[in-house]
C-alpha cells in the first residue's frame, strides 16, 4: 500500500493520515505538522482509481457508496496499518485518524469495527450514509467532525446522522461547523483542542 511514514518523538502518538478524493498521501502532512509536529505520520494513498482520481472505496455514484468494496478495503487498510505498526514500530492504539472527505468516511469504516480501538479521530467532510448494524461502545473516544452548513456535497441531515452515529454510541463528540466541503483555520484549532485534552 502506497504511504509515507515520518518518525516522531518517542512513544509519541501515531496520525493516520487518510486524504480526500483526488488525493494522494502528500496532501494532510502539512495539517499533520500543524495539529502537532511531535507525532509519527502514517499517510496512506487510496487504492482505488475513479476516472484517475485517487480514493479509499469504490462507489456507485455520490453519497451511493459499494458497501463490499468498503469493507473490502477496510480490512485492507487495518491489516495494512497492523503491518505498518510491527515495521515502524509505533503503539496501534495511541494511533489517530485523521481524515478529509473520503478519508474521513474509510475512518469512520474502520472506527466502527468492534476490534480497532481508536480513542481519537479528527473527521473533516465526513459523510457516511449507509445502514449501520453495529453498537460498539465509543464512551472511551474523542472524536472532532468539521462539517459545511452549506456543503455541496454533503447534506445538513447527512453531517447530523454522522454526528448521531458517534453520540448516541457514547462518544465525546466536538462540532465545528464551517461553510463548505473544506478543512479551515477553525478546524484545525478544534483538532489540536481534542488531541490536547
Amino acid at each position: 500500500m502506497e504511504h509515507i511514514f515520518k518518525q516522531g518523538q518517542p512513544d509519541a502518538p501515531t496520525f493516520i493520515l487518510l486524504h480526500g478524493t483526488g488525493g494522494d498521501e502528500n496532501d494532510l502532512l502539512p495539517l499533520a505538522q500543524v495539529l502537532n509536529p511531535d507525532y509519527n505520520v502514517l499517510s496512506i494513498r487510496g487504492e482505488v482509481s475513479e476516472n484517475g482520481m485517487n480514493r479509499f472505496f469504490k462507489r456507485h455514484g455520490e453519497g451511493q457508496y459499494d458497501v463490499e468494496d468498503l469493507n473490502y478495503r477496510t480490512d485492507r487498510i487495518l491489516a495494512f496499518l497492523s503491518e505498518a505498526a510491527e515495521k515502524y514500530e509505533f503503539d496501534l492504539s495511541k494511533a489517530v485518524p485523521v481524515g478529509f472527505s473520503n478519508g474521513s468516511n474509510i475512518a469512520i469504516s474502520m472506527m466502527l469495527r468492534e476490534n480497532t480501538t481508536f480513542k481519537k479521530a479528527l473527521l473533516y467532510a465526513p459523510l457516511y450514509p449507509i445502514e449501520i448494524t453495529t453498537n460498539k461502545d465509543f464512551s472511551d473516544a474523542q472524536i472532532l467532525l468539521s462539517m459545511g452548513e452549506n456543503d455541496p456535497i454533503v447534506p445538513l441531515a447527512e453531517s447530523k446522522r454522522v454526528i448521531d452515529i458517534f453520540s448516541s454510541r457514547g462518544a465525546d463528540v466536538t462540532t465545528v461547523w464551517v461553510n463548505s466541503h473544506e478543512l479551515t483555520q477553525s478546524g484545525v484549532v478544534a483538532g489540536q483542542e481534542v488531541l490536547n485534552n
